[in-house]
């Protein structure tokens, strides 16, 4: 089962919803004030924070308008940028927007303070109160903060139609992916070699189709103990299964209690929450459609590649094949399969070396990417990535290049292959 935090990212309506029960709560509060303690108190508050009961209806009533107003300019707002991000950027992109906590919590406060206000109107009776009341003023109050919540929300969307802030963003969404697995790798863990259970196999089988969204592989580690077993995992996060599809190899003398919803979350989409291939993939996506015959914005493509290389850097720490976590013991208690370091590489570049196989200047950023990678990668992994840069290259029909782009591109490639202990290609010149 996801994380709490998980859940309320991706379910958009909790936070609104949340902001919502609130508002009720606070505007019966103010009720039950006005009812009971303003009459009492009336002497000790200050006349200013007062009005009668038909200027409240006629100030609620304006304010009710213009939180409506306010809200619905907001949502148009939203599905303006939403628009946007899908034609300009990618069509994965928008989730990133309308699951950022910026977005909730103004979506929260605006709706909040409609209910408020309309409900606050609906108890503002004459023959209710027969003295003045505080409910319009905390109407004020509510509104003027609503207004400056709007003027920071002009900032912060004016802010992330930018790619930049977009890029900043998914690079940040890989970067923590990437820190959860290097925390997972911390714990004792052998390699496949070493995966060798001999307890009879039970077989657990996917409830519904969908993609793999999550698994909670700490809490699987816990239960293969806490059982004196083990436990294999057949899918990787990221894939699509179908119902009745192999997920989990149960390797135990007893048999093993794995309720399926508790320790894996399948949904009809991928999320980035655990996949690590699909946070890289939207950047990817980021720079293909700006290398895109339609759009041709090259610079765009160089910027997000330089991050793409910081990236695979840090990637390359991870450990990329058959991972089996062990006890205090030593014992083989999980094992998970990650996609290969290989595999990565390509799906990084390959769609993006593609589209851009008539542009240097995309080219020589694919190889800036990769002499950063290399640059923070240890040297097993230095084949592969030599290995992509000769994919790359083959892209390229390097006898027609022109001569200062020839040599341009020439001395990068120089430059990675003396990092990574290769002999250099040399590239063909003009005939």
């Amino acid at each position: 089962m996801k994380p709490v935090s998980y859940v309320l990212k991706e379910k958009i309506w909790i936070i609104p919803a949340v902001y919502s029960v609130a508002a009720i709560l606070l505007s019966l509060a103010t009720f039950y004030a006005d009812l009971y303690l303003v009459e009492r108190f009336i002497d000790r508050i200050p006349s200013i924070f007062l009005t009668k009961v038909a200027e409240g209806q006629t100030i609620l009533g304006i304010l009710t308008a213009a939180m409506l107003t306010m809200t619905t300019f907001t949502f148009s707002t939203v599905l303006v940028v939403l628009t946007m991000y899908t034609s300009q950027f990618s069509p994965r992109a928008p989730e990133n927007f309308i699951q950022s906590a910026t977005t909730r919590h103004v979506l929260g406060i605006f709706v909040g303070g409609f209910i408020f206000n309309m409900l606050s109107l609906l108890y503002m009776q004459e023959d209710v109160f027969d003295h003045e009341v505080l409910s319009t003023t905390a109407g004020i109050l509510i509104v003027f903060f609503c207004i400056a919540t709007f003027a920071y929300y002009i900032h912060f969307v004016a802010s992330n139609v930018q790619v930049s802030t977009l890029t900043n963003k998914l690079t940040a969404d890989a970067e923590q992916v990437i820190a959860q697995y290097l925390d997972l790798y911390e714990q004792k863990h052998v390699s496949e070699e070493n995966w060798q259970p001999r307890n009879p196999e039970e077989t657990v089988k996917a409830t519904r189709a969908g993609y793999i969204q999550f698994i909670d592989l700490s809490r699987l580690m816990e239960l293969a103990e806490e059982n004196d077993g083990a436990i294999e995992v057949i899918v990787k996060i990221g894939d699509y299964v179908y119902e009745g599809k192999p997920v989990f190899h149960l390797y135990s003398e007893q048999k093993m209690d794995l309720p399926f919803t508790d320790y894996i979350t399948i949904g009809d989409e991928r999320t980035a929450d655990q996949d690590l291939g699909y946070a890289i993939q939207k950047i990817t996506e980021v720079a293909v459609r700006a290398t895109s015959p339609g759009r041709q914005d090259p610079n765009t493509a160089k910027d997000i590649l330089i991050r793409l290389g910081h990236l695979l850097g840090e990637m390359s720490h991870l450990k990329t094949d058959g991972l089996v976590l062990t006890d205090e013991r030593g014992q083989n208690r999980l094992l998970y399969r990650f996609e290969s370091y290989s595999d990565i590489l390509y799906k990084t570049f390959y769609q993006i070396s593609y589209h851009s196989k008539k542009d240097v200047s995309v080219h020589s950023s694919m190889t800036d990417a990769l002499i950063v990678t290399a640059a923070l990668a240890p040297e097993l992994r230095y084949d592969t990535i030599w290995k992509i840069q000769l994919y790359l290259l083959e892209a390229i029909n390097d006898g027609e290049l022109k001569t200062l782009d020839r040599d341009f591109l020439q001395k990068k490639v120089d430059e990675l292959a003396d990092i990574t202990g290769h002999e250099s290609v040399l590239l063909q010149k003009m005939n």
